[in-house]
């Protein structure tokens, strides 16, 4: 199982689980339709395009609306809490199970809880944060309970700082962040254990580091317009999550996430005017031309992936 969850900017959307399928510009999820702008809504939108591609079972995806006063979150946390040991039952000897968390309000308390329910699992599944969620993670001291971290320059710059101890003081480093600094910020945070095991970030050039180790780089092709549109970080956690779900080791998870999302922004040709979903519409079209190459799923039109190579 998929489970991808977080909230959306949209006042009085309640708590919804479900499937999610991909129409345009907009995710449906038992008929609330959520625009693919950014955020939470970008990142499902990626995992479905590319388990559509894989033939895989959509993700199961659970959204609350929150404005910034947190009533949502609280839902999504507390549901969370009380159901993943339940959701996450059934244990695949193919794919493993992945929960992926995305804007949540901070909540140190229940992202302790969270935890402590995930433990309770038949088996734990991979755990990929960005975003909020992973500034509580990180701020409640809980970094390396989790798989993977999506994080860009700035975040970076927050995980590797053991004195912000809570994620409001992200603000200061948004201002600080020193592309040229990850390799040494990214050390930072693991030798304070506020680093996930993997962590990629995102930026002009996409870090990918085990451990503490950079393990490879993406820089090609390089598409400047795409730091202007947003949520094209998000869709990277997003593609990083389904490739997870298909059987795929984290780093190399991460390295293919990365080089299909640059790809996408080349094929969309991006403008100024271009949205996420455009970018995500080109998904299918990469992956047909290159995730032979890239990663060794060579998939025949409607085969349905069911062994890695």
């Amino acid at each position: 199982m998929m489970l991808l969850a977080g909230t959306v900017p949209i006042k009085d959307l309640p708590l919804t689980f479900g499937k999610a399928k991909l129409e345009g510009q907009y995710l449906i999820i038992n008929d609330c339709y959520i625009p693919c702008t950014q955020g939470t809504g970008a990142m499902i939108s990626a995992a479905l395009a590319a388990a559509d591609y894989l033939n895989l079972e959509p993700p199961s995806v659970l959204i609350a609306g929150d404005i910034g006063r947190g009533e949502g979150s609280r839902q999504i946390y507390k549901y969370l809490i009380n159901e993943i040991p339940r959701l996450f039952q059934n244990v695949s000897a193919f794919s493993p199970n992945v929960l992926a968390l995305h804007y949540c309000l901070p909540n140190m308390g229940l992202m302790r809880k969270l935890c402590e329910s995930v433990k309770k699992c038949a088996e734990k599944p991979v755990m990929i944060a960005d975003a909020a969620a992973m500034y509580a993670a990180k701020a409640a001291g809980l970094a390396s309970e989790f798989d993977i971290f999506t994080p860009d320059s700035a975040e970076t710059s927050f995980l590797a700082d053991h004195e912000a101890a809570h994620p409001a003081y992200i603000s200061k480093h948004l201002f600080n962040a020193n592309a040229a600094a990850i390799p040494e910020l990214a050390t930072a945070a693991y030798k304070h254990k506020n680093a996930a095991r993997l962590l990629l970030v995102k930026g002009e050039t996409d870090y990918i580091v085990s451990r503490g180790e950079i393990v490879e780089t993406v820089t090609e092709p390089n598409i400047p317009e795409l730091e202007a549109i947003g949520g094209t970080g998000d869709t990277i956690t997003g593609l990083t999550a389904a490739f997870v779900y298909a059987g795929l080791e984290l780093h190399e998870a991460a390295v293919i996430a990365a080089k299909t999302n640059r790809m996408a922004g080349k094929f969309a040709l991006p403008t100024p005017a271009t949205r996420v979903w455009q970018i995500i519409e080109q998904f299918p079209a990469v992956f047909k031309e290159y995730l032979c190459k890239w990663s060794g799923v060579c998939l025949a039109e409607g085969e349905r992936l069911t062994a890695l190579p």
